[in-house]
């Protein structure tokens, strides 16, 4: 095989990788045209976008065969893996704070534990607290409220099994007091 011929192998290979990846990217705009709501959008535009870019970068490095070229393609394709999903992330979480989803086109909600819905306080479902399976509010208390702290000599009992202090619950009190 001559040098003519190895090159001719890699101009076609670039071509196909430059077509494919056009064609990711087109289908990636028409995705964003016609799915129903921002997180099927940001899911048409992100996965076949960054494909799309990946396989336009190979087949321009396949094409150019510098080594200034070759490091450039690289970094762009390095920075757009690290940061496109990223930006998602942040985008899909955002849309489903500000409720900008339909939620009977979601298979999963994996959120419903970590995001508060609209309107609740973030505060209450922070540390591993969420809402009960329901969706109705929180099931767990937080680490540091009252209500996850055991009774101590510090803290009264409180709730619906809580006993008034009377003389038969209060701790004895002063110098000498108790058994002995």
């Amino acid at each position: 095989m001559s040098a003519v011929d190895g090159s001719a192998v890699a101009d076609a290979v670039a071509g196909v990788c430059l077509v494919a990846g056009a064609l990711l990217s087109l289908a990636a705009g028409v995705g964003l045209l016609r799915f129903p709501d921002l997180l099927s959008r940001m899911h048409a535009v992100t996965k076949p976008q960054v494909l799309g870019l990946l396989l336009i970068l190979v087949g321009s490095g396949l094409r150019l065969r510098m080594g200034a070229a070759l490091t450039t393609l690289l970094l762009v394709g390095v920075f757009q893996l690290v940061t496109a999903p990223v930006a998602a992330q942040i985008v899909g979480r955002a849309a489903y704070r500000s409720g900008e989803f339909q939620a009977g086109l979601l298979v999963v909600d994996e959120l419903a534990r970590a995001v508060p819905p609209r309107g609740e306080p973030a505060s209450d479902l922070r540390h591993g607290a969420g809402r009960s399976t329901d969706g109705s509010g929180p099931d767990v208390p937080s680490p540091g409220s009252a209500a996850a702290r055991p009774p101590g000599p510090d803290t009264e009992p409180s709730g619906p099994d809580a006993k008034p202090p009377g003389p038969d619950t209060a701790p004895p009190s002063g110098p000498g007091a108790g058994p002995g």
